[in-house]
C-alpha cells in the first residue's frame, strides 16, 4: 500500500466539561488499529501559568493513555471556534515492512517511520520558558533543542519538510523587535547551518494568545528513486524568502524574510502528498486590503488552488483574525464542498491587514 492511503488525518472534537474530562473525551474517540504519530491540542487557557498546568495535564493523560507507545504531542494557545478543545491526529496504518518507533528527547516524545522507500521524524511541542523568556531567547533554544534531535536521529536540517510556528502574539513587539521577525532571525540563523538545495520547507508562522513559541514538524529522507519531495511556488506570489525589505518588520536591526515555500511535494511512485503552507490573501508580496472577509478568503482559495492542482485537501485549518467572521467563513467554505475535517482557530494572522489564513494536506 502507497504512503498516501497509510497516512491519516482527522479532526476531533467535544462538548464544552471541565479541561480534564474534554481531553479524556478526545482520546477515547481515535481509533485503536492506527498508529498514532502525532496529537495537536488547541484551546483556551487564560493566562500562561494556565496554559502550563494544561499543557501538565495533556502530558499525564496522553502518557498513561499510549504508554510506551507515545506520539509526538502539542498543545496550541488558539482559541478553537468550532468546539471548546480540538484535536487534530495524525496516524498511519502499517504495512508489515513499515517500522514504528516511538522515543523521546527529554520531556518531548517523537515518532520514527521507517521503511524501504523513506524514513520519516513526527516531532514537536518544542517549547522553552514561556512565562520568563522573551520571544527572541524562546526562539533561538527551540531551536537549539530541534537541532540536538535532527543530530541524535541523523536527519540532515535540510531534510525538514513540514514546519508550523506558533508565535504569541505575533505581530506585537518587545520593545523594538516585532515577535514574528524575532522568531524569523532565528529561524533563518538556523537554517543558515546548511544549504537548502531541494527548497525550504513547508510552513505556517501564526499567531496564538499564549505559549511564547512552539514548533511542530515533519522530516524526511529519502531512500528510494521513486520517492522525493519538490517544492512548489504560486505564480501568483512572490516566494515568502525573496520578499523585499518593504514588507518584512525589525528585530535587533535584522529583517531576514521568512524561510519557507508556498507548498512542499513529496511523490511516492505515482501519488503525491502536499503540504499547504499557511496561505493568505497576498498577490506578489502584498496583501489584498479593504476588501473584507469574503474576498479575502476567496483569493486564498485561489492560491491553494495554484498550488494543489489536481490533488484534493483531505483537511484544512482556517484561522481567523476576528471571531466574528466564523459563521460567514464556515458558510463560505462550505460553498467549496469539500467535504473534508475544517478546524477554524481564533488566531492573529502575521500582516495586521490579513484577516483569513488557511493551511492543509492534499493527497493525489
Amino acid at each position: 500500500m502507497n504512503y498516501c492511503d497509510k497516512i491519516k488525518y482527522k479532526i476531533y472534537t467535544t462538548e464544552k466539561a471541565s479541561f480534564p474530562v474534554m481531553v479524556d473525551n478526545l482520546l477515547k474517540q481515535i481509533p485503536d488499529d492506527e498508529s498514532v504519530l502525532r496529537l495537536a491540542f488547541f484551546g483556551t487557557p487564560a493566562t500562561n501559568e494556565e496554559y502550563i498546568a494544561r499543557r501538565t495535564i495533556l502530558w499525564d493523560k496522553v502518557r498513561n493513555h499510549y504508554g510506551c507507545n507515545e506520539p509526538n504531542l502539542s498543545y496550541v494557545s488558539q482559541p478553537p471556534l468550532n468546539a471548546p478543545l480540538i484535536l487534530e491526529v495524525h496516524s498511519f496504518i502499517p504495512d508489515s515492512d513499515d517500522i514504528i518507533t516511538y522515543k523521546k528527547l527529554e520531556e518531548y516524545p517523537y515518532v520514527i517511520l521507517e521503511n524501504a522507500g523513506v524514513r520519516f521524524l513526527f516531532a514537536g511541542g518544542f517549547q522553552s520558558d514561556v512565562v520568563n523568556k522573551s520571544i527572541e531567547q524562546q526562539s533561538n533554544e527551540v531551536f537549539e533543542t530541534i537541532n540536538e534531535l535532527v543530530k541524535l536521529e541523523d536527519f540532515p536540517i535540510n531534510s525538514i519538510i513540514r514546519q508550523w510556528n506558533y508565535i504569541e502574539e505575533i505581530t506585537c513587539y518587545q520593545e523594538e523587535n516585532q515577535n514574528y521577525q524575532s522568531f524569523n532571525n532565528a529561524r533563518s540563523n538556523f537554517y543558515a547551518k546548511t544549504t537548502w538545495i531541494n527548497g525550504y520547507p513547508a510552513a505556517t508562522g501564526i499567531g496564538a494568545n499564549l505559549g511564547g513559541i512552539l514548533i511542530d514538524l515533519d522530516a524526511v529522507v529519502f531512500k528510494s528513486p521513486h520517492a522525493y519531495a519538490t517544492p512548489i511556488d504560486n505564480k501568483l506570489q512572490v516566494a515568502a524568502h525573496a520578499y523585499s525589505e518593504k514588507v518584512l518588520e525589525k528585530a535587533q536591526k535584522q529583517k531576514t524574510t521568512p524561510k519557507f515555500e508556498r507548498a512542499k511535494r513529496m511523490t511516492f511512485g505515482d501519488r503525491r502528498l502536499i503540504y499547504i503552507s499557511g496561505t493568505a490573501a497576498i498577490r506578489g508580496e502584498d496583501s489584498l486590503q479593504g476588501v473584507g472577509l469574503e474576498q479575502q478568503l476567496h483569493i486564498t482559495m485561489e492560491n491553494i488552488a495554484q498550488l494543489t492542482g489536481d490533488a484534493k485537501p483531505v483537511m484544512l485549518r482556517v484561522y481567523l483574525k476576528n471571531k466574528e467572521d466564523y459563521q460567514l467563513s464556515e458558510q463560505l467554505m462550505s460553498e467549496y464542498n469539500l467535504h473534508i475535517p475544517i478546524s477554524y482557530m481564533y488566531a492573529d494572522v502575521c500582516r495586521d491587514e490579513l484577516l483569513i489564513e488557511i493551511e492543509g494536506i492534499a493527497i493525489d
